[in-house]
């Protein structure tokens, strides 16, 4: 089944030019200039990823990407025509996967819209054998097939790159994983830049929703020039 793809963006022509590779790669398109538009498609279509403007004449792509989080946790992609990085780590703070500058390469962002669905797919099917489904220690416990994480029999609101993240350093117990290694497992391509700072960020939201210190942490620990590491 084709996937549906949400794009929001009040430039027709940006909007008009992404609906025209997407359809090429055979996805289904909704597509909308405003936001109004896009909240009355997100409550009433069953999406798999969505690629939100920052800046639209009603709303803006933050409080789009927040209402989606809210039900949803297919992969959220925001473009920006900003270089501050300010926008990009409020759009990681709200829950979207990635985020790309104006202007940009039609085809990159192709190849990370698939990225992201080949991620989201991954860490949401069954297909792991049953005794990797799930990983439990320390008071954390991971299940794949629900994609859901408890600390402490409290349930952890995990976007899904948030989740994948802490499943890869999980499933990698007392071992270094580098943040290019962690970078490929979760986005699953190369099509990206300063990704180690966007890792960053992600670990940061992990640790504050973990209540995990980054100077005496419990779980995540910075293995600094390498990458992150969990303890067994």
């Amino acid at each position: 089944m084709a996937a549906n793809i949400l794009i929001v963006d009040d430039e027709q022509a940006i909007a008009d030019l992404v609906e025209v590779y997407l359809k090429n790669e055979n996805y289904n398109v909704f597509k909308f200039y405003n936001g109004k538009d896009a909240f009355d498609c997100i409550e009433n279509e069953r999406l798999d990823l969505a690629i939100l403007d920052v800046m639209l004449p009603d709303a803006d792509g933050f409080s789009i990407c927040q209402q989606i989080r809210e039900k949803h946790n297919f992969p959220v992609i925001m473009l920006t025509a900003k270089e501050e990085e300010i926008d990009k780590i409020t759009g990681l703070t709200l829950g979207a996967d990635d985020y790309m500058t104006k202007p940009f390469r039609p085809l990159e962002l192709i190849a990370r819209v698939k990225a992201q669905l080949r991620r989201f797919t991954k860490y949401n099917s069954a297909e792991p054998n049953q005794e990797e489904h799930l990983i439990a220690f320390s008071g954390l416990v991971l299940d794949i097939d629900t994609h859901e994480c408890t600390l402490n029999e409290k349930k952890l609101s995990l976007t899904p790159t948030e989740f994948s993240i802490l499943w890869v350093l999980c499933s990698n117990r007392g071992r270094v994983v580098s943040s290019e290694k962690l970078f490929h497992e979760v986005w699953g391509d190369k099509y990206f830049t300063n990704s180690n700072n966007t890792i960053m960020v992600h670990i940061r939201h992990l640790r504050e929703k973990m209540h995990d210190s980054a100077e005496h942490p419990k779980y995540i620990k910075t293995v600094w020039g390498v990458g992150y590491k969990i303890e067994k």
